[in-house]
């Protein structure tokens, strides 16, 4: 799959991230299509925690109305692993319940940034994306 994210969507959650650290941040990634991320849509993880993460469901519907209003799809949701590598966590895919976007994990564990998608199904990673 041909995947690309603007620069500008890509610095937009890496600070984001880089903000929230320690804590696990997380937004949609939304686009014109499925193939193409213009826009970070940030939300609050509830969790506040550094090992995983939650939307708040009324984030998660102003999303949604705002993918409506503005012509859009919801490429996949994103988060980030402060202290671990860009891949998912057995909670990661066990909580992948939309075969239908991907997953996209920014990790912040090395020197630089890796950020890569994933899409899950039935309990299992089906493809990887490295993206940066």
């Amino acid at each position: 799959m041909q995947l690309t994210i603007t620069d500008e969507a890509y610095q937009s959650l890496l600070e984001q991230a880089r903000r929230d650290a320690p804590m696990e941040s997380c937004g949609y990634l939304l686009g014109p299509d499925r193939q193409t991320v213009t826009l970070n849509y940030p939300m609050r993880n509830t969790d506040q925690s550094a090992e995983h993460f939650s939307f708040d469901p009324k984030e998660q519907f102003a999303a949604v109305k705002y993918v409506r209003q503005h012509g859009l799809v919801i490429v996949g949701n994103w988060h980030s692993h402060p202290a671990t590598p860009s891949r998912p966590s057995a909670e990661d895919i066990r909580l992948a319940f939309d075969p239908n976007i991907l997953y996209f994990i920014l990790s912040l564990a090395g020197e630089k940034p890796v950020f890569n998608a994933f899409a899950i199904a039935d309990g299992e990673v089906k493809e990887k994306i490295c993206l940066r």
